[in-house]
């Protein structure tokens, strides 16, 4: 039962029963990347600006760093050829995709943070506050 009002109210565990019904009504599936996540395409018009709308539904959860950079560019019709048929180009200098951790307890926390004490050793160039007595 929790499982049916997630997928009621929550855009961030995939897609929405909304977002579904839309999709159904409107879009035919193009294809899926290596996460699992499905793409969509808006059926037969030109959209409102005359360009067919596109959708992704997240395989889980909803993280827009998931979306690998030939599907990110067919979502914001960078190019209108869908990935897997496209002759794209793959640079030595591509990383393997690993999570947005901001928000986590993994996330990145640098000497001074907050969570890490709030101090951080000085530096010989530190800033010194203007006082109005000196």
């Amino acid at each position: 039962m929790a499982g049916f009002f997630k997928r009621i109210f929550t855009w961030w565990n995939g897609h929405t029963f909304g977002t579904s019904w839309q999709i159904g009504r409107k879009g035919e599936k193009v294809g899926t990347d290596a996460y699992g996540n499905e793409y969509y395409q808006e059926r037969g018009s030109d959209g409102y600006d005359g360009r067919q709308r596109r959708w992704v539904k997240y395989n889980g959860y909803a993280d827009a760093s998931r979306v690998p950079p030939e599907w990110h560019g067919w979502l914001h019709h960078m190019y209108d050829s869908i990935p897997d048929e496209a002759e794209l180009v793959d640079h030595d200098w591509i990383k393997e995709h690993h999570p947005n951790l901001t928000g986590t307890v993994y996330a990145y926390k640098p000497q001074g943070s907050l969570d890490r004490g709030g101090a951080r050793a000085k530096v010989s160039g530190d800033y010194e506050a203007w006082s109005p007595e000196g």
